[in-house]
């Protein structure tokens, strides 16, 4: 809640999903019809206090898809956003793209306890180019064309065996200190 107050101070426009709580208050009294709406809703906590937000329900279908049939409700809090209901969903979704991908760039980020923000960002950039090289690699080369799209065969090579054979790589082209020599005293 105190994200969407600040959010909302700050006059931002933003969709964030929200927490279905209670077994039939809460959030979930707004789980009804087979329609999506809009409405205002106040949340209220304890802790952080009461915000009034206006609420979006959008109700999916399943179709049989995954063996299930019937209503799926998505709950979104959404401040200054003028996307029709029906594609709220789909534009909320988009997003997962851009947080997947910060997700996978940490699996190749160089760590580091260095406090210059040009060095961070530098190996920030480099985890997000190494990243595009891994699906570059992928679409190009570990994938097929078939009627009804492209297939991807991502477990033929992960992230990880991509970033192996680039250590590999290195270490032939600058091999790994083993051993060190100490001067004979004269």
């Amino acid at each position: 809640m105190p994200v969407i107050r600040w959010l909302k101070a700050l006059n931002i426009r933003f969709i964030l999903p929200a927490v279905i709580r209670g077994k039939t208050g809460g959030t979930r009294a707004l789980l009804r019809g087979r329609k999506s709406y809009a409405t205002h809703y106040s949340l209220n906590s304890q802790l952080h206090g009461t915000v009034s937000c206006q609420m979006r329900v959008v109700c999916r279908y399943h179709k049989g898809r995954h063996g299930r049939h019937g209503v799926q409700y998505f709950l979104y809090v959404v401040h200054r956003v003028k996307v029709a209901l029906h594609q709220l969903f789909e534009q909320y979704r988009e997003r997962f793209g851009i947080e997947s991908s910060y997700r996978i760039k940490n699996h190749c980020r160089i760590r580091t306890t260095s406090k210059n923000p040009v060095l961070r960002l530098l190996f920030v950039a480099l985890a997000f180019i190494l990243v595009n090289l891994w699906v570059y690699l992928l679409w190009v080369y570990v994938s097929r064309s078939q009627r009804g799209g492209r297939v991807v065969f991502r477990q033929l090579l992960p992230l990880k065996t991509m970033l192996e054979f680039l250590s590999r790589a290195v270490e032939r082209h600058f091999p790994v200190v083993t051993a060190i020599f100490l001067p004979l005293s004269t």
